[in-house]
């Protein structure tokens, strides 16, 4: 399948009522497209991360009643999963498009991940450009632009709260014309998980 970025019609997917009809449309209209991108970068992936990556997509399956309000894609080394271990992501809301380097509250040694970050903190501001962003919980849409956020105490919550994450990476919005050019989306995706592989690498060695 050649890629060829999204449409409105991928973010209406989260305006469908039920539960087993939005499923149907995530996995008719968007997960094609997350495998396709993962074909389409999966070497570079390999390179950035210095070992193999294997895509996870959500499979929402514990979900009875409520249907998913996001849907996403996981690169990550464990080929059993990735919520336990640093991982990267590519996914949805209603309305935005979001590429994270996501830690989440499942995973072990958090506090000393968060420790090495804020031990590196001036390389990684000098890393990060500023039209990044920072989300604290992957179950909401909500990331704070990085000039806004507050880099030492959003690490700072992650390594004391329990429930704390972390997630950096560039958020575009549904209208923004990129997202309908599957050439360039492509190589903003690989922009920014270049970007932000040496803070991944960086994580893998604790």
């Amino acid at each position: 399948m050649t890629f060829n970025g999204f449409e409105q019609k991928d973010f209406a997917t989260f305006h469908i009522d039920g539960l087993d009809e939005r499923m149907e449309a995530i996995q008719e209209r968007i997960q094609p497209k997350f495998r396709s991108i993962y074909e389409t970068i999966s070497k570079d992936m390999d390179k950035l991360a210095g070992h193999e990556m294997h895509l996870h997509i959500a499979k929402h399956a514990r979900r009875t009643v409520n249907p998913p309000k996001d849907t996403w894609s996981a690169y990550c080394h464990n080929k059993r999963g990735y919520k336990k271990h640093p991982h990267f992501q590519v996914g949805l809301w209603d309305d935005n498009l979001f590429i994270w380097l996501a830690y989440i509250y499942e995973l072990p040694h958090k506090s000393e991940i968060a420790e090495k970050f804020l031990s590196e903190i001036d390389d990684i501001k000098q890393t990060i450009p500023t039209d990044f962003h920072i989300s604290l919980d992957h179950m909401k849409n909500e990331a704070v632009p990085l000039p806004e956020a507050d880099l030492d105490k959003s690490l700072e919550r992650f390594k004391k709260v329990k429930k704390g994450e972390f997630l950096v990476g560039r958020k575009i919005e549904a209208n923004d014309p990129l997202l309908q050019d599957g050439d360039k989306l492509i190589k903003t995706i690989k922009e920014t998980f270049e970007t932000l592989a040496p803070l991944y690498r960086s994580s893998m060695e604790i």
